[in-house]
């Protein structure tokens, strides 16, 4: 058989089959014309397992060669500045690589990471070194690099003993998607927030306090689903205490088992609230077995974690709960301090751009007391000044006391969600920030985690492109974060523009020339702009919940994927006499050797060992009778649909296929 007749079956240019073959085993040089009949069916025999392993070559070629670009980029480039701690994330922004690439090389070194788990400045540094980068150690300004937790511990540790005073424990809940952490908050602060969730899914961190035996408890609510694990994160580094939701029905999920893994990094106490105990299907002893085997033992179990059952339905347990919460703030009493004469320091845990009022953040105040009309910093840098607060209700406050969370107005510019905002000792000293520089650096992650997106092997594949726009920076990050896990050889998204805000008439003039689609989230698309997109024929579509927009990518992705055909051999016919022979098509009479004859069955027609042409049974008969099968050791008689002229002591090989959509799987 000639190279190109066998390329052209394996659909392979000949060239590189001539390369492949000698990889796998088979005796064909690279100036050969013809192989071997007995080898070239052999091959196609074998191509399924074959293809495998050459896409597998392929890839590892390919990795290879990305790891050699790497390394000739790092050696000409500046060393790269590692401060003494760093997360995975992070550290692969700084490297400039996919964070699947950093992963790999720990996972080499041993080391099994997530993307926010922490790093030490000797182990990044030797890992950098390992993918060809030269590190520097970052210095650290004042403490401004630390993270959150470590910073505001140093200024509780730093303050004098007698000036330090209880404050309200700092509660964060987490758990899976749809298990019931805001219908629980709901339920303990007696106000409805439901109504203004979409689907039951947390968009954004906010933070609620209630009150139980007369004290105070503040309440952080994070986002249920797994793109806002950074958010997640951050809400953990700011809690003392943390409550985790399991649904009785549906037990321990991969973001059950994710939040477990964020509360013991932050290294907090914790207590499992068992939910939804009021449904029929209910099992707290299969969700406690679940939780065991990801080493969260229940006290009755000789564990040292609470485990209550509650309905935020109707009520119950959670007075227990709320005890218990109150139990382990009162063993962690030393820890739950800070004072309140101090300059305020606290935390961002939300932060956009309202219509009304600007700039907006809302601040968990860990030290301190923040009033209104003072200035506030973050880092060196000037954001403005207090004009209002408000407290979780919307009302208007004074001063806000450690371990109160509140919404502050007057801003210039809104800080990320992480950032340690403080009244600084003198304002006139610090630079005041620029809306468009501060713009700038808070999309420069961003921008860098859709770069990701956009690698020469994200080129080399089949691509769905999109235009991203979202209603804050949290969004769009989370977003950005959830496609990178959209990995395949075949297919992958391409994120070819990203912004904040309502859909806007560029954002369609750049999907058309890019053939994208404009996805957007918690946004809203102006007429002039729908017209415009109408008019271009670009496809615009918003969602309200992250997990419908990522279905959405999902099903683009998985359009693009060519369906699996599964072959499967039904017999194998020798041909004894041609009765006649029509321009497409023949009669034949044979005798079943093997299997089964099948009516509508395909046909391949076999001289030898070398396959001459294909086929279909258009009719079948035994017996001068019309029959849909005949099986082994019957001689029947035939009409084919076919061109190829087939000859007495031919087989023909009747055989059957299916075709299989094939599903997108992060």
């Amino acid at each position: 058989m000639n190279v190109t007749e066998l390329a052209r079956k394996l659909r392979m240019h000949p060239e590189e089959l001539k390369t492949r073959l000698p990889e796998l085993g088979f005796d064909v040089g690279m100036r050969a014309i013809k192989v071997d009949d007995r080898i070239a069916q052999k091959i196609i025999q074998q191509w399924p397992i074959l293809r495998r392993q050459i896409e597998k070559k392929r890839q590892m070629e390919k990795e290879e060669k990305i790891a050699e670009d790497v390394r000739k980029v790092a050696e000409a480039a500046p060393p790269v500045k590692i401060p003494a701690v760093v997360t995975v994330r992070d550290f692969a922004l700084r490297l400039g690589l996919p964070v699947t690439r950093v992963i790999q090389e720990l996972m080499k070194n041993g080391i099994l990471a997530s993307l926010n788990e922490r790093l030490d400045f000797e182990t990044a540094s030797i890992v950098a070194e390992d993918l060809g980068f030269r590190v520097e150690r970052e210095e650290e300004e004042s403490g401004v690099a630390l993270v959150v937790e470590d910073r505001i511990r140093a200024l509780v540790e730093a303050e004098e003993k007698d000036k330090l005073v209880a404050r309200p424990p700092v509660i964060v809940v987490m758990g899976h998607v749809d298990h019931g952490k805001t219908k629980l908050l709901d339920f303990i602060r007696k106000t409805n927030v439901m109504a203004g969730e979409a689907g039951g899914i947390t968009q954004h961190i906010g933070a609620y306090q209630a009150t139980k035996n007369g004290r105070l408890i503040t309440f952080v609510d994070t986002p249920g689903h797994e793109a806002f694990t950074a958010m997640r994160s951050r809400g953990a580094r700011i809690a003392d205490i943390a409550i985790l939701v399991v649904a009785a029905d549906d037990g321990v999920q991969p973001q059950t088992k994710e939040a477990v893994n964020i509360i013991k990094a932050a290294g907090i106490p914790f207590a499992v609230a068992i939910n939804k105990i009021d449904k029929p299907d209910a099992d707290p002893e299969r969700v406690k077995r679940e939780l065991s085997e990801v080493e969260v033992i229940p006290e009755e179990w000789g564990g040292k974690v609470s485990m209550i059952p509650i309905s935020a339905k109707t009520g119950a347990g959670i007075d227990k709960l709320l005890e218990i919460i109150l139990l382990i703030a009162d063993l962690e009493k030393e820890k739950i301090v800070a004072n309140p004469e101090r300059r305020a320091v606290g935390t961002v845990i939300e932060s956009h751009v309202d219509k009304g009022e600007g700039p907006v953040a809302t601040v968990l105040i860990q030290a301190g007391t923040l009033r209104a009309g003072e200035d506030l910093a973050v880092g060196n840098s000037l954001y403005g000044r207090v004009r209002a607060m408000k407290d979780f209700r919307g009302a208007i406050v004074k001063s806000a006391l450690p371990g109160t969370p509140v919404r502050i107005i007057g801003i210039k510019v809104a800080p990320s969600v992480g950032d340690i905002v403080e009244v600084p000792e003198n304002a006139k000293e610090l630079e005041r920030v620029r809306p468009a520089k501060a713009a700038g650096e808070k999309m420069a992650t961003v921008e860098r985690r859709a770069a990701v997106l956009e690698t020469e092997e994200t080129k080399a594949v089949a691509t769905v492109n999109l235009v991203l726009r979202a209603d804050v920076l949290g969004s769009l990050e989370a977003v950005i974060t959830s496609l990178e896990k959209f990995k395949h050889p075949e297919v992958a998204p391409n994120v070819v523009g990203k912004g904040l805000g309502n859909v806007t008439e560029a954002d369609v003039l750049r999907a058309e020339a890019a053939k994208a689609t404009v996805l957007g989230f918690n946004v809203l698309i102006p007429q002039p702009v729908a017209n415009l997109a109408a008019e271009k024929g670009v496809v615009i579509k918003t969602f309200k919940i992250i997990y419908d927009l990522l279905e959405e990518v999902r099903a683009a992705l998985e359009a693009l994927l060519q369906p699996e055909v599964i072959r499967t051999t039904l017999g194998k016919i020798k041909i004894l006499a041609i009765f006649r022979s029509e321009k497409d098509a023949q009669i034949v009479g044979g005798l079943v050797a093997d299997g089964k004859a099948v009516l509508g069955g395909r046909v391949r027609i076999i001289r030898g060992e070398a396959e001459e042409g294909l086929g279909e049974v258009a009719s079948l008969q035994a017996g001068k009778r019309d029959v849909p099968e005949v099986r082994a050791g019957t001689e029947c008689g035939m009409k084919i649909k076919t061109k190829t002229a087939v000859q007495v002591g031919d087989v023909l090989e009747i055989y059957s296929e299916e075709r299989r959509e094939r599903k997108f799987v992060v």
